[in-house]
């Protein structure tokens, strides 16, 4: 990879190396390991290392930055404001105009019927928003035995109580003592695990699973069902198009509200402003963030119907709120991030590039590694096996695969532990595509069935 000329002196990259290892908690980093990638510049799609090393983020940090980065429309529209209104919140009457003008912005974008807003910080904060209006609608409708919530074996929703209870992987349960109760997981809609539909069509085998387990626990006890339109964490997994459709009549007609996550998939990730447009399913509650300011700033909106907003708000008012619900700085940074996406016309190029991008990962398929590539949009998976006849995952996982494309390739991009998850930023290139699968191409043609890279 090219070296630049942002690096800072070694002895300070030293210290800051140093520093971080005495200092910081590193999300699922093991304590053994004490190598650091340290990290002090960016542009567009690349990332530079305090050694002045570039790299190919293809990851979006973690499926955040839609315009790149290094954007100075961003860091102008976020000065601007600190000078005019730096933060206030929205609680009770109280209001700034960048909230309203971001929520009348994203309304306007978002499916018909999406007429309301409440902000978050993030994500896992609109999946907690999400699960309390789901439990508080029923009960201000008289139906206080719906506190149930279905969620699918695979979703992730986040780390806090409510978004960890249901996201459905075993590593954010355990070891950490009560989780949310009423929650029943079920059977992602993975068409590339077939062992998981005893040779049935996968929409046909979900809906009879779902519908048996309304029926076991009581349509009158459940609240919601919540689910990723395309499920990020569990490795882009892209379900069959009858799928939403299908399960989003068959909640309604028990009266089940569906929350749709779109944390990953929405402001462009699909080729589409959401991803509910792509599935043609208006979901009662929807959870958005990371895209809404390309992580420049934390931030997210969680948008509902008005159904559901009056019910929640009623005589009494929603009585949940965080300290920077409706932050006027992060608000103007979105309003921002949504006219660069717009005149750039980047849904068109997740499209494209999406396009040109999944063609040439296909030819990974040659590879005896690669199970399959999988895609929608510029969010999208290369699923690696350790027996393509079996589907048997790699027995010590993508990590040193991952492991072995930053340091060997320049090229960063998240993983779980079937699958390298690629969703780069919507400014991408053919030129960047291009080096990201000549890149997956070297390490994977020299990594073993075991999951080592020679």
């Amino acid at each position: 990879m090219t070296s630049v000329t942002s690096a800072v002196p070694e002895a300070l990259a030293a210290g800051l190396v140093a520093a971080d290892r005495a200092t910081l908690i590193h999300p699922t980093l093991p304590a053994h390991r004490t190598d650091r990638t340290m990290l002090v510049s960016g542009s567009g799609s690349r990332v530079r290392d305090a050694a002045g090393r570039e790299y190919l983020d293809a990851s979006a940090v973690l499926g955040v930055c839609q315009v790149g980065h290094g954007r100075e429309e961003l860091a102008q529209a976020a000065a601007e404001q600190m000078t005019r209104l730096e933060y206030f919140h929205t609680w009770g009457p109280l209001s700034n105009d960048r909230a309203v003008e971001l929520a009348t912005r994203i309304t306007g974008l978002a499916p018909d019927g999406l007429n309301r807003v409440y902000y978050t910080s993030g994500g896992a904060e609109g999946n907690e928003i999400a699960l309390r209006m789901a439990r508080l609608y029923h009960h201000r409708r008289g139906e206080s035995g719906r506190t149930w919530v279905l969620s699918r074996r695979m979703a992730y929703h986040g780390i806090g109580y409510g978004s960890g209870g249901v996201s459905g992987f075993p590593v954010y349960h355990e070891g950490f003592g009560p989780s949310l109760p009423d929650v029943e997981f079920l059977t992602p809609p993975h068409p590339y695990r077939q062992e998981l539909f005893d040779g049935a069509d996968v929409t046909d085998f979900c809906l009879a699973e779902l519908r048996g387990t309304i029926e076991r626990i009581g349509p009158e006890r459940i609240a919601a069902m919540i689910g990723e339109p395309v499920m990020g964490g569990g490795g882009a997994v892209v379900p069959p198009a009858d799928y939403w459709p299908r399960v989003a009549e068959l909640l309604r007609s028990y009266g089940i509200l569906l929350i749709s996550d779109e944390v990953v998939t929405a402001y462009g990730r699909t080729g589409h402003w959401f991803a509910a447009e792509h599935f043609g399913v208006t979901p009662d509650i929807m959870v958005t963030a990371k895209g809404i300011t390309s992580g420049y700033l934390p931030h997210g909106a969680v948008l509902t119907t008005d159904e559901v907003a009056a019910t929640v708000t009623g005589d009494l008012g929603f009585p949940v709120g965080y300290t920077y619900s409706g932050h006027p700085t992060a608000c103007a940074v979105g309003l921002a991030n949504i006219d660069i996406i717009e005149r750039e016309g980047l849904l068109g190029n997740a499209t494209a590039v999406g396009d040109y991008l999944g063609r040439r990962l296909a030819g990974l398929t040659d590879l005896p590694v690669v199970g399959e590539v999988r895609r929608l949009g510029l969010l999208m998976a290369v699923e690696l096996t350790a027996d393509r006849a079996t589907r048997r995952p790699l027995p010590h996982g993508t990590s040193e695969v991952a492991d072995a494309l930053r340091v060997q390739a320049g090229i960063i991009l998240r993983t779980n532990p079937y699958a390298l998850v690629i969703n780069p930023p919507l400014i991408f290139t053919r030129e960047d595509a291009d080096e990201l699968a000549d890149g997956l191409r070297s390490v994977l043609s020299r990594t073993d069935a075991e999951g080592h890279v020679r």
